[in-house]
């Protein structure tokens, strides 16, 4: 078996433990714009800004990519691993972004569980980045996304459930339906992330 040479700079696991940490920030900025009482424009106001830093870590990655001859793992796999972090961020963006611009005040309660699902995955991705290094106590962290990916699922077939149940308008069905979408497209985002992950550590394993 050949010898594998490992760089010893850190500053590619470092971008990926402050991208996850972007999204800890914009899930809960998320949960604040569900709240009730909740200034809705100046948590979207604030969501842009953390999307933004997002977009730069996501870019410092990949001009880290294009600039570094030794990399620590393959390139394509620290693209995957780069976009799919920005596809989450992305997601919770768009939710809290078709809030404001629907001007919906009332959400369904299930939606606060969608949420909570969120910033539960958010919190084990931002763990699980700085042990990228190692490769060590990784399963744990696939494992708990898939299943609270799965719990996502469910709660999201019950939320659309209750959308069409005829106790809402049909003007606000359709509001409801596009911001269920974005925080079903942010769970699976994260489990994308974490498949990502997984096949990374097969690889280096």
């Amino acid at each position: 078996m050949g010898l594998r040479l490992r760089p010893v700079d850190t500053s590619f696991y470092d971008l990926f433990t402050q991208s996850a940490r972007h999204l800890v920030r914009g899930s809960e900025l998320l949960a604040e714009m569900l709240s009730d009482t909740s200034d809705k424009a100046s948590v979207a106001e604030r969501m842009r800004a953390a999307e933004h830093d997002a977009d730069e870590t996501t870019h410092e990655i990949v001009k880290k990519v294009n600039s570094t001859f030794v990399t620590p793992f393959d390139r394509e796999d620290i693209y995957a691993l780069g976009s799919g972090l920005d596809d989450v961020m992305d997601m919770m963006d768009e939710a809290v972004d078709l809030i404001l611009l629907y001007e919906i005040e009332v959400l369904p309660p299930e939606l606060s569980e969608q949420v909570t699902v969120i910033q539960r995955c958010a919190e084990l991705t931002a763990e699980a980045m700085p042990r990228l290094q190692s490769m060590k106590s990784l399963e744990d962290y696939w494992i708990e996304i898939n299943r609270l990916e799965n719990a996502g699922d469910k709660n999201h077939r019950r939320t659309l459930a209750n959308l069409f149940s005829g106790e809402y308008k049909t003007i606000d069905v359709l509001k409801l339906k596009d911001v269920v979408e974005s925080l079903e497209g942010a769970i699976d985002a994260f489990e994308t992330v974490a498949n990502i992950v997984e096949q990374i550590a097969v690889k280096e394993s």
